[in-house]
This record gives C-alpha cells, sequence and structure tokens, in this order.
C-alpha cells in the first residue's frame, strides 16, 4: 500500500474526531482506553455483567462485528501498516494475511459445544461459561493479529478482555481497540468490551496481573512474561517461546520442501513463533535443497568468517537477538554486512553445525541454518535437541509415513506441518483454524473459545430422560 494513502487514512481518522468536536483523549477514552489500568479493569467488569445476560448467538454476532471491522479493506491495511511503521517488525502484505486470517478463521459459538448425558437417573449436561474479565498481554511481533484473535475468542466464550500491549506497539493497538470498540457501540453492543491503558507499562501489567477482578490471566510472548503469570497466583495460559525445526528426509518432494521452507522462514520477517528456525537435512539431499531454496529466494553464505560475523551483528553478549535486527528483512541484514541484494532476496541460508548459536536460539529473523546430517533419525534426534522441549511447533518434508510419524512422537508438538510452509499450522493455505496465542507451556494447544471457558456442569435427577 502506497505510503502517502495509508497517511491520508490516518489523518482522517484524525480529521473524523476533530470533527465530532472532541478531543484524540476523549474519544480514546470514549472508546475503550483508559488513563490508568484500575478504571480499565472497572469498565471491563461492568461491561462483563452486561455481556453475560446476551445468549451466546447474540456473543457471535459481536465477534461477527469485530470480524467485519478488521475486514474492512481500509481497516485491514492501516492496522497492518501501522504495526510495521511503529514496531519496525515484520512485512506489511504479510501483516495483511495475518490480520485477516485472524478475523476469518477464528472459531466462534461453533466451539463451544455443550455436553448431555441422559439416563436412568436423570440428565447432566456441561457448558462451557466465562471466566468473567481476563487480561492480556500481547507481542510487540504480532499486536494486531493477537488482539483481534482473542478479542473474538474471549468476548464468544462471555468474557471481556483488558489488553496489556507491548509499549512499542501502543499506538497501533489503540487504534485498533478504538476502531472495535466504535463499530460496537454503533451496533447497540455493550461498551468497553476490549480495553486497555493509554500508556502500557510494565508497573501497569502488575496492576492488572494482581487486580481481584481479573479472573484469568493469558501471556503471548517470551519465557519472562510466561513466568510472570504463571507465578502471579491465578488462572494462567501462557503461549510461549518455540524454536521450531523442519527436517527433510531423501523421500522428500526437494522442490516442494525449498519453496515452502523459504516461504514459512521469511513470511513476516520470521517473527511468527510457528515459522521455520533452522533446517536438518539428510546429507544425500542437502546439496540440492539447497540449490533450490537459492532459486526461491534464498541467499547463501558460504564464510565462516562471514557466518561468525552475522551471527555477532544480531546477537546480545548473552546470546540473545538484539531487538533492532528482529523482524527485519534479509536484504537489511545483508546489507549491515555490506552485502548488496536484491529485493526478490528472503532469507539468508548458510551451513552449520548442529551446536551453532543459530541453530539453538530463536532469532526471529530470516535467517536460516542448515545443518546436514548423517541420516534422517539423526535429524530428528538433532531437531528434537533443537526444539528445547518447547512442544511448540515442527515442520517435516517427507513421504516416508515412518519418519513422519517418529517425529511426531518424539518431539509432540502442538503443531506439527508436513510438507508445507510453517504457516498452514495456523489456517494460512493450510486447513484448520486460526490463533495466535499457541499455549505449549501450560498445555492449552491451539487456543480457541472454549480455551477461555471453564466447564460448568447442572444435573436433574429423575427427569429429563425419555428414552
Amino acid at each position: 500500500m502506497d505510503k502517502i494513502i495509508v497517511e491520508d487514512l490516518i489523518r482522517k481518522v484524525i480529521d473524523d474526531i476533530k470533527n465530532e468536536g472532541k478531543s484524540i483523549e476523549y474519544t480514546q477514552s470514549r472508546f475503550g482506553i483508559f488513563e490508568d489500568m484500575n478504571s480499565a479493569i472497572e469498565a471491563s467488569a461492568e461491561a462483563q455483567k452486561k455481556l453475560y445476560s446476551l445468549s451466546l448467538q447474540q456473543r457471535n454476532e459481536i465477534a461477527n462485528i469485530i470480524r467485519e471491522v478488521v475486514l474492512k479493506t481500509e481497516n485491514l491495511e492501516l492496522i497492518s501498516y501501522k504495526a510495521v511503521e511503529e514496531t519496525g517488525i515484520g512485512k506489511y502484505e504479510d501483516k495483511i494475511i495475518k490480520n485477516k486470517v485472524a478475523a476469518e478463521k477464528t472459531p466462534g459459538k461453533e466451539d463451544l459445544i455443550t455436553r448431555a448425558i441422559s439416563g436412568e437417573y436423570g440428565l447432566m449436561i456441561e457448558e462451557y461459561c466465562p471466566f468473567g474479565v481476563i487480561g492480556s498481554i500481547t507481542p510487540t511481533t504480532n499486536p494486531t493479529e493477537t488482539i483481534i484473535n482473542n478479542s473474538i475468542s474471549m468476548i464468544v466464550g462471555g468474557n471481556t478482555v483488558v489488553f496489556s500491549p507491548h509499549p512499542r506497539a501502543k499506538e497501533t493497538s489503540k487504534l485498533l481497540i478504538k476502531m472495535i470498540n466504535e463499530a460496537l457501540e454503533e451496533r447497540g453492543a455493550p461498551k468497553n468490551l476490549i480495553t486497555m491503558v493509554e500508556e502500557p507499562s510494565i508497573e501497569n501489567t502488575n496492576i492488572m496481573m494482581n487486580h481481584p477482578q481479573i479472573r484469568l490471566l493469558v501471556a503471548t510472548g517470551g519465557p519472562g512474561i510466561v513466568q510472570s503469570v504463571l507465578s502471579s497466583g491465578k488462572k494462567a495460559i501462557g503461549a510461549g517461546a518455540g524454536n521450531p525445526p523442519v527436517v527433510v528426509d531423501r523421500t522428500a518432494d526437494l522442490d516442494n520442501a525449498a519453496k515452502s521452507i523459504v516461504a514459512g522462514a521469511s513470511f513476516d520477517n520470521n517473527v511468527p513463533c510457528i515459522a521455520e528456525k533452522e533446517v536438518f537435512a539428510d546429507m544425500n539431499i542437502c546439496d540440492l535443497l539447497i540449490h533450490y531454496m537459492k532459486r526461491y529466494g534464498a541467499y547463501e553464505l558460504t564464510s565462516a568468517e562471514t557466518i561468525q560475523q552475522l551471527d555477532e551483528l544480531v546477537s546480545q553478549e548473552n546470546g540473545k537477538p538484539k531487538t533492532e535486527f528482529v523482524g527485519k528483512s534479509a536484504k537489511y541484514i545483508l546489507n549491515k554486512l555490506g552485502v548488496d541484494v536484491s529485493d526478490e532476496i528472503k532469507l539468508i541460508i548458510m551451513r552449520v553445525g548442529k551446536n551453532h548459536h543459530l541453530v539453538q536460539e530463536e532469532m526471529m529473523m530470516p535467517i536460516l541454518p542448515i545443518v546436514a546430517c548423517e541420516n534422517v533419525d539423526i535429524a530428528i534426534k538433532y531437531a528434537h535437541e533443537a526444539e528445547h522441549g518447547n512442544r511448540h511447533t515442527a515442520i517435516m518434508h517427507s513421504k516416508n509415513v515412518d519418519n513422519l510419524s517418529h517425529m511426531a512422537k518424539l518431539l509432540e508438538c502442538t503443531i506439527f506441518v508436513k510438507n508445507a510452509p510453517s504457516y498452514a499450522g495456523i489456517g494460512v493455505e493450510g486447513e484448520g483454524s486460526t490463533t495466535f496465542t499457541i499455549a505449549g507451556p501450560t498445555g492449552e494447544g491451539i487456543t480457541s473459545a472454549k480455551s477461555f471457558c471453564r466447564i460448568r456442569r447442572c444435573t436433574i435427577k429423575d427427569s429429563f430422560s425419555i428414552r
């Protein structure tokens, strides 16, 4: 999307506010943005009482309004552009895909299935019911996608949600939350179903985590924030880090494998937690795989010295990725190395050993180390080690069912993608629902509306059994 057009859209939003005779601050407060966290939570709690009085069908209709708002072309383009502009992370074109799939493929009321048993002693039903007010911590890597995905799931389940976005994504988050709340209010939904504070911070997040009206905490981000919510004393869902490995055996369709790996590892500049982070290839096909990958936009570094320079460029002293390189393009990173390439280059690849830092650390950059392995069993073993027990995501390219089964059982990942780009695992060019909160640490896995509900049972004795 042309930058001038986007800036015109932003100015129009501001002009519309001014034309209504309101200040920007007042409008944001009206549409779910609050000066302090306690006010945001209290407003959310009041809204949840109203939401809980609505039927499941009415809650689903509210979720559908959220979908409509996001899928409106100018809104979809605006939030995607603003996310890249504000955070400096990812690609505008891929943000559009991710926001769109979050709106279209996050499950609604169909996810909340009532279980009923009737028999000699009467009737028992179990239904998914809300927790109440949910506190949701969202990342800088997927700021709008997570808000869209969680808002739909949580509201369908009868919950309201207080978001605590990453400070580096605060303006984009406020813009999206205002859009959603304004549309909901215009259509008669309760106010403040989605709220956040004007200035997200660690202090405000701590207030949220400790507030008595927050009944459930959901954290999407790194291990630090996940550990914080798990230590809060509240019910918590944690979507932590992964380090998704790819295994390619000698039976794979190498052209498809190469195309899929490059597409998945370069998608949104590798920031999705499911994206391919390292490759373990059978040594018999490794050369040919790399040949095909270069055909599809990979740039190979062959000098050990240059590979070392790259590692030092993008890594902190403690081995963690430097923030300023997370989600940057392959061209940008190579330029910092003094290597000039065309826009067709999407991914940086290199051959390294299995213990190399770039293999073992999740970098969230379009940098993909490749390890040649003696055979597929060793490749799967190395993949298991590099995944570090996160049980998040793994990818394999193979036509051998035994090999696929062996890897699936050993790694126990929430998402296992076979013969496709990693993003097929969240419904992009693949079947199934979408989620941007993949809860490996706490076991919920692929989250949806039912993940944010508790099961309640109702039993009536000696009645309603008509068999």
